[in-house]
């Protein structure tokens, strides 16, 4: 059961540390690349095989409406726990073919395996963000930011673990995926747990926190890009890869700073007995039933949302910044162009991702290790930035979030205009602008949501909007880029697999600009929809929204 914290308290930072490293283990999505070469040798597979089952990375990675239905009926830690079945027999699965201890496992077998790896990555997610908006409903895009920016780290964690502790080996690297993800889920999820959020909504110990966490993050980022670019560059002995891979895992444990600073030195407004033992809702003066207690945490004003009528009690339809139920949600214009707009915007960048290794290898890179790093760490960097920057705008100015998502896609289209343009030297630039314009997506959308449509329904609501990363991968790159890359690598020799030069992706990038294009058209048009909105919603500088129904 959720427990009522006093602003200043320890526990809910505690679940945001743990949060972290869940979020850091999850980004396994991020992997592919680094063991698709290996599947496509050892089981003997075409580029488009190869990008299909790229497909079934991002359709795992981001289909959580099995999650977000049972976020609301079931505690954090039960969500976690199924994550790291899933993350257990699916890469298991793809560990026994790599390793060719089933050499001849079946193709579709193969992808409804790499489905099931990945989909770990909705389950921690939906777990951590999930609890942690409802925890700090008075940060979310910072909360949001941090965390999927945490998830877009992960993916240069396992690069420099995959580099230069397994030595390249895909193998390894599954196993590992295999047996250690599970286990961070396992120490970590009873640790992440829902708490009634205090009604102070500006303690000043927050902000300073948050502010920690960032710069803690950022200055981890940096560690991670000039670490992967001295290990390229430099050989590097056994015993330095130690010292320097145990210094980023110190920084990966950062955030956990904050509770063991609360711990030695609790603020006068810390009272743990108190919280101990506090209900999850004060009783109200017309009902002491913990379930009519949280009927009225639901909603912002019950009496303006119910209408005693002759017939009976009759709800009336939510207004923009309520709680919306989900098919309430899905008639909204608003709902299907941020959709639209963010399905545009993922779709073009994980199509990208999906294929940077090719692209390396089509530009004349025999070692793609250091591109797949720069796209990582530029995505965490839009998640971060994007997610601090929509916060800070919205508050002192009422900006829509929105805003931030025409102006990097329309950076997106910039870079693979680049891309197709195959000038010398841009190579590195255009994917850490593809990088950063991806990442502001996500850590925009998930507080837009929350502030359009509520908390109440947010882990449905929020999963059904990721459903747009894999549509895009299928469309984008499972249909076009693959089969475009395929019938260029044959023109240069018969069936041959590997493709090279500006002319095996230049059509694909081409389309991706026009999809991006359009995106910033959207969500412009979605910018001056919720002008009105976000005026309301932060009039006060802080969101006026109601409390969000914790079990």
């Amino acid at each position: 059961m959720a427990r009522a914290v006093t602003p200043g308290s320890r526990q809910p930072w505690l679940g945001f540390a743990a949060s972290v490293l869940v979020q850091v283990a999850g980004g396994t999505g991020y992997t592919f690349p680094l063991y698709s070469h290996s599947l496509k040798k050892a089981m003997g597979y075409k580029q488009r095989q190869i990008t299909l089952l790229g497909v079934a990375n991002d359709f795992g990675e981001n289909f959580g409406i099995i999650a977000g239905l049972l976020c609301n009926r079931f505690p954090p830690w039960s969500i976690l726990l199924v994550g790291a079945t899933c993350c257990f027999l699916g890469f298991g699965a793809l560990w026994s073919a790599v390793s060719l201890t089933f050499p001849n496992l079946h193709y579709w077998l193969l992808w409804l395996a790499l489905c099931i790896a990945t989909n770990s990555s909705a389950w921690f997610g939906t777990g951590v963000i999930v609890t942690n908006l409802r925890n700090f409903p008075h940060r979310r895009g910072t909360v949001a930011g941090i965390l999927k920016g945490y998830a877009g780290l992960g993916g240069a964690v396992y690069t420099i673990l995959y580099t230069s502790v397994l030595h390249g080996s895909s193998t390894k690297l599954l196993w590992f995926m295999t047996v250690g993800v599970p286990f961070v889920s396992l120490a970590t999820m009873f640790f992440v747990r829902p708490f009634v959020p205090p009604l102070e909504t500006n303690h000043p110990s927050e902000q300073r926190h948050f502010m920690f966490i960032q710069i803690a993050s950022f200055f981890l980022g940096i560690y991670i890009l000039v670490y992967t670019i001295v290990d390229y560059l430099l050989p590097l002995s056994d015993a330095v890869i130690s010292v320097l891979f145990g210094v980023m895992i110190l920084l990966l444990f950062a955030p956990l700073a904050i509770p063991i600073k609360m711990t030695l030195f609790p603020s006068r407004t810390e009272d743990d007995n108190t919280e101990e033992n506090e209900p999850l809702l004060a009783a109200s003066s017309s009902s002491n039933d913990p379930g009519d207690a949280q009927e009225n945490d639901e909603a912002f004003d019950l009496n303006a949302l119910l209408a005693e009528e002759e017939s009976g009690t009759r709800r009336r339809r939510p207004r923009r910044g309520e709680n919306f139920e989900f098919h309430q949600a899905l008639i909204k214009a608003d709902f299907w162009l941020l959709f639209m707009a963010y399905f545009l915007g993922v779709g073009s960048g994980v199509t990208v991702l999906n294929n940077l290794a090719q692209i390396g290898v089509a530009a004349g890179l025999e070692d793609t290790t250091l591109l797949l790093c720069i796209f990582s760490f530029c995505n965490f960097v839009g998640r971060i930035g994007g997610g601090s920057a929509s916060e800070y705008l919205a508050r002192s100015r009422s900006v829509s979030r929105t805003i931030w998502m025409t102006a990097t896609q329309a950076i997106m289209v910039i870079a693979f205009l680049l891309y197709a343009s195959d000038i010398n030297g841009t190579l590195y630039v255009s994917t850490g602008m593809l990088g950063v314009g991806y990442g502001v997506q996500f850590s925009v959308m998930l507080p837009t949501v929350s502030e359009i449509f509520g908390l109440k329904h947010f882990g449905l609501l929020y999963n059904f909007m990721l459903l747009g990363n894999p549509l895009g991968a299928f469309l984008f790159s499972g249909l076009l880029a693959g089969y475009l890359y395929d019938k260029e690598a044959a023109k240069q020799l018969p069936d041959s697999s590997t493709c090279l030069g500006p002319n095996c992706f230049r059509s694909t990038f081409l389309f991706l600009a026009g999809m991006c294009t359009l995106g910033s058209l959207l969500s412009s048009i979605l910018s001056t929809r919720l002008t009105s909105v976000y005026q309301n919603l932060y009039a006060a500088g802080s969101p006026r929204t109601p409390r969000a129904p914790l079990r």
